[in-house]
């Protein structure tokens, strides 16, 4: 439930205070005020001069501290005052609604989200009797939108994650909010340094990371150019190796194709050469000895 709406739950009974002369009339005003449907903020009516009036009462001055339990008080506070009225049924579940929303504002600890509370503390500081009458009460706080919270009966807790900015502020609480606020922006203020920090360690960890990145780079084009340029004298070397191999082997060929030409040339030249020399020499000395025998028969034979 939004302000907007209690304050105007509350406001025909503001105007009804205006013309409330009698303090008996104001009295009754503040019965029905905290009595109504929806009506969960009265520092307006509190105010208001006629119902101010009543404190100091001999009467009617109990209605006007009833009044502030129902603006900024508790269902405990309530117990502890003397001497004020009795409360209806209606009173009574109402301001037990309110002390809720007080007791659920009250977190734990400065870093808790959540506010857990058992049915045993609830069912104490509320005068309650039994858990099922806290959960009928915790549900009713839901359904009118004053909380927002799970009921966990295995547990026995209640959960409470919101609560509506039903409650007025009670006289000199502007100083403890101040505090309160200043205490929640130095931990913001701590948050942000922290961040800030981690943001700087981030930086540092990714320039660092670059800069190895950078120098594996360099390594490996270092090693690629290396690789390549012992591959192209491999490949020089190679190319060489076959050009001084061919050359060799057509050596070779010429030598070889010179020695048969000298060798051709010896034994079909005859005299030529003086190779053939040689040759005739032994040759010539055969043939006249043939033909030295081939007359020597002759001659016999004519004799004869």
């Amino acid at each position: 439930m939004d302000q907007t709406r209690a304050l105007n739950a509350l406001a025909p009974y503001v105007a009804l205070a205006k013309s409330a002369n009698s303090s008996r009339a104001a009295a009754d005003l503040v019965t029905q005020a905290t009595s109504a449907n929806n009506t969960y903020v009265f520092a307006e009516l509190l105010q208001q001069p006629n119902v101010q009036a009543l404190a100091g009462q001999e009467q009617y001055g109990a209605f006007h501290e009833l009044l502030k339990v129902f603006a900024w008080g508790t269902w405990e506070s309530y117990k502890a005052t003397q001497g004020l009225p009795p409360l209806s049924d209606v009173q009574a579940t109402k301001l037990r609604l309110l002390s809720l929303l007080t007791i659920a504002a009250q977190k734990p600890s400065t870093t808790a989200i959540e506010t857990n509370l058992s049915y045993t503390a609830l069912c104490a500081r509320l005068d309650l009797e039994s858990p099922i009458d806290l959960e009928h009460l915790v549900t009713q706080a839901i359904y009118n939108d004053l909380i927002s919270a799970t009921l966990n009966p295995a547990a026995q807790t209640v959960v409470i994650t919101s609560v509506a900015p039903l409650r007025d502020l009670a006289p000199g609480s502007v100083a403890d909010m101040i505090a309160e606020l200043s205490a929640w922006s130095g931990r913001c203020d701590g948050v942000l340094a922290d961040l800030e920090q981690e943001i700087a360690k981030v930086k540092a960890s990714a320039k660092r990371r670059h800069a190895r990145e950078v120098k594996a780079e360099k390594q490996r084009a270092a090693a690629e150019g290396g690789e390549k340029s012992g591959l192209s004298g491999i490949l020089n070397e190679s190319k060489g190796g076959r050009t001084l191999r061919g050359l060799a082997k057509k050596g070779d060929e010429e030598i070889e194709y010179e020695d048969a030409m000298e060798l051709d040339g010896g034994s079909g030249a005859g005299g030529l050469g003086g190779g053939g020399k040689k040759r005739s020499a032994g040759g010539g000395s055969g043939m006249s000895g043939a033909l030295a025998g081939m007359m020597g028969k002759s001659s016999g034979n004519g004799g004869r």
